[in-house]
């Protein structure tokens, strides 16, 4: 119990340390790129935080397996070079007995994996996606920046040369309308001196108010128009209407998946479900390759590491690509790239079983 102990420290610490740089870098480069696109005025900057979080579970997918699988060629590594597990195994410890002591952890990692990937992630790309199209499907004067084009939802385009000084009223207020072409609906520019959004509270309604404009349509392929001249002239600003994007797989419930014949359902449970796996997986491969010479020290074998897992992840996001556009069987789908690996690291556990025994 005292070397399960210790090992077991070891190697949850180092991958602690990993999957705390990893996920500093990802969240940080995504922070960046979200706070750009509130700087352009797609949404305000006062989301980002719920963006972020909602994102956690799907960094965390992905962090967590590689970080593990470098805990443990880290930690072991350095176990190495201080030979440590040299004198493990004089003592009778068999590297088959020091990946039993690896495996309560990997089903510790495996479980946090299979709850971001089964149920968290799906769960919060949902609650981004509708936050990120409410905000996109609404004209929200706190987001709209002086003489920029910006679009806010239902094929709206909207311009304003800037506020009043109580920040309230937009001036010069200019909105473009696209129609539906396959219905020839007439596609409406919108133009006014001043205007101001405001908020039914029976209905939670948000409504542009325009005052003092012109309103022209134009139908494509009509050699007419309309032309409405106003003092006050309201719209309805919503929801968008086309929600076909939140019915995508990465969006719907591990159980929706599972009942669903759709290809791109098939791929993405397979993706969910491959994901725990691929932490066993990546945990017998490690404990192995862990071993160095104290002359080489402990990170010679890590970039080796870093391109194996980088082309496991590469082959599976192949393999779904494949199953999507039709070209691979979801019945056979991605678990023979798993059985690939799961063979490599039985191979290397075999070697170095052998190794250790002579």
């Amino acid at each position: 119990m005292i070397l399960f102990r210790y090992l077991t420290r070891e190697v949850l610490l180092t991958m602690s340390a990993v999957a705390g740089i990893l996920l500093l870098v990802i969240m940080g480069s995504r922070f960046i790129r979200y706070f750009a696109n509130a700087a352009e005025g797609d949404f305000p900057v006062t989301i980002l935080g719920n963006l972020m979080l909602f994102h956690l579970p799907g960094f965390m997918e992905l962090v967590l397996p590689l970080a593990f699988f470098l805990g443990i060629l880290l930690a072991y590594g350095q176990l190495y070079m201080n030979s440590e597990i040299t004198v493990m195994v004089a003592c009778g410890i068999s590297p088959l007995r020091l990946l039993q002591i690896t495996l309560l952890p990997s089903v510790v990692v495996a479980v946090l994996v299979g709850l971001c990937s089964v149920w968290l992630t799906p769960w919060g790309s949902m609650l981004n996606e509708e936050i990120i199209q409410e905000q996109r499907s609404r004209l929200d004067a706190s987001i709209l920046t002086p003489g920029r084009f910006q679009e806010f939802g239902e094929g709206r385009t909207a311009y304003i040369s800037g506020f009043s000084s109580d920040g309230k009223q937009m001036q010069d207020v200019f909105v473009h309308e696209l129609g539906n072409r396959g219905q020839d609906m007439p596609n409406y520019v919108t133009r006014a001196a001043q205007g101001y959004q405001e908020i039914r509270d029976e209905t939670g309604s948000r409504f542009l108010v325009l005052e003092e404009g012109d309103r022209f349509g134009v139908t494509p392929g009509e050699n007419r128009a309309e032309h409405l001249a106003f003092e006050r002239y309201t719209i309805r600003l919503g929801l968008s209407g086309d929600r076909r994007e939140l019915d995508a797989a990465e969006y719907r419930s591990t159980a929706a998946l599972w009942q669903s014949d759709d290809p791109a359902a098939k791929a993405q449970w397979q993706w969910r479900a491959g994901l725990p796996l691929m932490v066993f997986v990546l945990g017998l491969i490690a404990q192995p390759l862990s071993k160095v010479n104290p002359r080489q020290g402990r990170f010679a074998k890590l970039l080796p590491a870093v391109f194996l897992y980088v082309a496991y992840l590469s082959l599976l996001l192949a393999a779904m690509d494949a199953i999507d556009a039709g070209t691979l069987p979801a019945a056979l789908g991605v678990w023979p790239i798993h059985g690939v690996f799961l063979a490599l690291g039985l191979g290397l556990l075999w070697h170095s079983q052998r190794k250790g025994m002579r």
